[in-house]
């Protein structure tokens, strides 16, 4: 289930004010798959893999390995981006 994200009361965000500096890992998650060894040994510069998500389908956004969210990939100049579009609630 997901949810819009709700603002942080200011009385909370002094709290977590100690933490603001703490790295966290994140990664955006396009599709997962399962293939065979056969199929993996077959992979040569050009090879296609496909992918069970539907072209513009949101991807999964991960931090310290706990799904929080998801979101629409986006172009900044060069550089891919996610837009945020919900939150994982639960």
């Amino acid at each position: 289930m997901t949810h819009t994200a709700e603002p942080i009361p200011p009385a909370d965000l002094k709290e977590l004010a100690a933490f603001a500096d703490v790295p966290m890992e994140m990664e955006v998650e396009l599709d997962r798959r399962t293939i065979s060894i056969r199929e993996i040994l077959g992979f040569e510069p050009g090879s296609v893999i496909a992918l069970s998500r539907a072209a513009g389908e949101n991807v999964d956004v991960w931090m310290n390995g706990i799904l929080i969210g998801f979101g629409e990939i986006v172009v900044l100049e060069d550089k891919l981006g996610v837009r945020i579009t919900d939150f994982e609630n639960g």
